[in-house]
């Protein structure tokens, strides 16, 4: 290299090593004290695990005995032509229970939606299809404030009150044995959530299976967590049952009286806020809590709620994007914060999400910066500088909890998935990473244009796939495969 190259090049290199040494610092601090989170959890969870409080019981027998009292369950709708019918042909069939009454919410500039939850219903008397007369998309709250404006008017028609309010999407499959096992844990809880199964996609394996890495770290591990510490649990928006008195005390809350909305009609994530509002015992006279209900049918599956999540990046994005924006952003000023430890430790958790982003953003740009310097350094044009020895034992420090956290990941998704997905699920954890950083800046954008008074949306994700199509697939295939 000449010397009038060497003149311009080395100060761009010792720019780069001062932004380094920057990144490393910054980065490495948020990375220790987001380890040392994640192990506190999970020293929780395997204390847990080794008193027996954290173990998935097994039924003996089937969980399909009539329900106590009659639950209505709501399944709110924007486009799902394509997923309601065989969402609503398999609840009915997997729930054949006379007491439950499902309340399908759909627009009136939707009609294609109607026809097909009215094919779906196939004229069951316990499906009320009820049409918004708002125009949609609106939010995911105002659609299921409508269904229970709906449910509250039967209610006033028949005498009858329900007992609870389940939530689906019309992308779910439910478990048979899930809507009985509801039922008995609302006895000594107002809010009950089931795990969410995200199933696996052969035709996306990176950003589709993903989910399913995620979901079941959260709910194998976390939840089980924040169950037994008595800690806000945040509903999942599906497989959660909210008791009627707690449904009125928060529509009381919003709006001073009982007959109000439950719903946050302006809120991303209504049900997240919805869970936490009510998921604690003794926040209001008489609560019960909330209960995570994590159990083994009788042949091994979980009584979980599954259902294809996005499979592409743009979906995928979307999707976070609306996740972050309601629990980081609007929860934060909605729900805001709680003096007890435990609570405010677990809101801190809940809300890390754009902090984590702008540290995972740092540590991929160190590593891009590294990787320049290291070749300079190979090709002798800028020798590499020590690090400060503080820096190495952070840069160590951070591995070992890399390397720990992701066999965790590997042992929580093989021991569900099989463990052909152990290594898969730790591959994919970059591919979480880039994700979460994009959906992160797309919603602190949006949070700034509601800040400015535009109205919420519901840009939630269209879906062309449902498991009960899949599996009826499969099966017309074996019986074909068996004829022939």
């Amino acid at each position: 290299m000449g010397v009038a190259a060497q003149g311009l090049v080395v100060p761009l290199f010792t720019l780069l090593e001062g932004v380094r040494l920057e990144l490393l610092l910054f980065a490495g601090f948020w990375f220790v004290l987001g380890a040392l989170d994640e192990l506190l959890v999970d020293l929780v969870w395997f204390w847990l695990l080794l008193t027996g409080k954290a173990r998935s019981p097994r039924l003996r027998e089937p969980a399909r005995e009539e329900l106590s009292a009659p639950i209505a369950l709501f399944v709110p709708a924007w486009r799902e032509a394509k997923v309601i019918a065989p969402m609503l042909r398999a609840t009915l069939a997997r729930w054949p229970h006379r007491n439950l009454r499902v309340y399908a919410g759909c627009y009136v500039n939707d009609p294609e939606t109607r026809a097909a939850m009215e094919a779906g219903g196939g004229g069951d008397p316990r499906v009320t299809i009820v049409v918004n007369e708002v125009p949609g998309p609106t939010t995911k709250g105002q659609c299921l404030n409508r269904l229970y404006r709906a449910m509250q008017e039967d209610e006033a028609r028949t005498g009858t009150r329900f007992r609870a309010v389940l939530l689906h999407d019309a992308e779910d499959l439910v478990h048979p044995d899930a809507l009985t096992l509801i039922d008995r844990a609302l006895d000594d809880a107002d809010f009950v959530q089931v795990p969410v199964r995200p199933e696996l996609q052969a035709d996306s394996p990176w950003v589709g299976n993903h989910y399913a890495d995620e979901f079941t770290d959260a709910h194998a591990r976390e939840m089980v967590v924040r169950d037994r510490l008595g800690a806000g649990l945040p509903a999942a928006g599906v497989g959660c049952a909210f008791g009627r008195d707690a449904l009125e005390y928060v529509a009381k809350q919003r709006s001073g009286d009982q007959l109000g909305e439950p719903f946050d009609p302006a809120a991303m994530t209504e049900d997240y806020e919805l869970g936490m509002l009510i998921g604690r015992r003794g926040d209001w006279l008489g609560s019960k809590g909330g209960q995570f209900l994590r159990v083994r049918a009788r042949d091994g599956s979980l009584v979980a709620t599954r259902a294809y999540f996005p499979g592409t990046l743009s979906t995928a994005v979307r999707q976070k994007a609306r996740w972050v924006h309601g629990i980081a952003f609007d929860g934060w000023d909605q729900l805001g914060w709680n003096a007890k430890p435990v609570e405010l430790w677990m809101r801190l958790r809940d809300r890390r999400g754009p902090l984590a982003a702008l540290v995972l953003s740092a540590a991929y740009l160190l590593v891009v910066i590294s990787g320049i310097l290291w070749l300079a350094d190979a090709m002798g044009w800028y020798p590499a500088g020590r690090l400060p020895v503080l820096v190495y034992w952070v840069l160590i420090a951070t591995t070992a909890t890399f390397a720990w956290r992701s066999v965790v990941r590997a042992v929580v998704v093989g021991r569900e998935y099989g463990w052909g997905e152990a290594l898969p699920a730790v591959l994919r954890i970059p591919v979480g990473n880039v994700i979460a950083i994009i959906a992160t800046r797309i919603a602190v954008f949006r949070y700034i244009r509601t800040l400015r008074g535009e109205p919420a949306r519901w840009d939630k994700t269209e879906h062309d796939r449902h498991p009960h199509l899949d599996a009826q697939q499969d099966g017309v295939q074996q019986g074909e495969a068996q004829a022939a």
